[in-house]
């Protein structure tokens, strides 16, 4: 059953992760609607992690739904990476450059806000 829970909150975070995608600051030259939520879903994660799970009775399916479905679905490495190397390739190095610190930097500021906030 896990795994009919998982793909359920999986499609739920893809289908925002696209509407966030075609809707939001589409035309940029900067991935601003990746780097948005991959922010977002370093805070979610975190926050879930130390304050949801635990402060309230959600069964271990539903968690790794939301956690790994949800979340996991919802943000995404693998377009910050193809992204990343399109920009180099067309010759936006330092922008590139600015995506990647501002994604692993910004990524980790806001899993510690989440922490923090969870806690």
């Amino acid at each position: 059953m896990v795994y009919l829970y998982v793909g359920m909150a999986g499609a739920c975070g893809a289908i925002l992760r696209y509407f966030i995608g075609i809707t939001l600051l589409t035309g940029s030259l900067f991935p601003w609607a990746t780097l948005i939520t991959n922010l977002a879903g370093s805070f979610l994660l975190a926050w879930l992690s130390t304050s949801l799970f635990k402060r309230i009775s959600i069964s271990p399916s539903v968690a790794i739904a939301i956690s790994t479905g949800f979340v996991g679905s919802f943000t995404t490495f693998s377009t910050l990476s193809v992204e990343t190397i399109q920009l180099f390739e067309n010759q936006h190095i330092l922008v590139g450059v600015v995506y990647i610190l501002a994604s692993l930097v910004g990524g980790l500021f806001m899993s510690r806000l989440g922490f923090k906030g969870g806690k």
